[in-house]
């Protein structure tokens, strides 16, 4: 990718992939996909405008578009906003994916926080 981001204040313009892989200058918003998985079930699936996530060393935000990464997943609480809710989950252990504006959250341990 050719070209700076200028901005990330809410409503900045940011470059990104366009159709047929030319770059073009997008609002940044947007949702993303998100999978919250445990061992005894999947506990959310379905889209967020944010993720807060307790990565091994640190607090970690995703915003849709993120770059790929993978990361280890700490213990803490995992945030999902969906524009007019957040949602909460307390998770420890296993780990956090990005790729192709999709968020899996594999937690050894995961339960949703009222």
């Amino acid at each position: 990718m050719t070209g700076t981001p200028v901005d990330h204040a809410p409503g900045a313009h940011v470059q990104v992939d366009g159709p047929h892989g030319a770059l073009a200058d997008k609002p940044h918003g947007g949702t993303m996909s998100v999978e919250v998985v445990s061992p005894e079930a999947i506990l959310y699936h379905g889209h967020a405008t944010s993720v807060v996530a307790p990565a091994y060393d640190g607090l970690v935000g995703i915003l849709p578009r993120h770059a790929p990464m993978l990361s280890l997943l700490g213990r803490g609480v995992l945030k999902l906003s969906t524009g007019s809710q957040t949602r909460r989950f307390k998770v420890g252990g296993g780990f956090v994916q990005v790729r192709a504006n999709t968020v899996r959250v594999v937690a050894e341990e995961a339960s949703a926080i009222d």
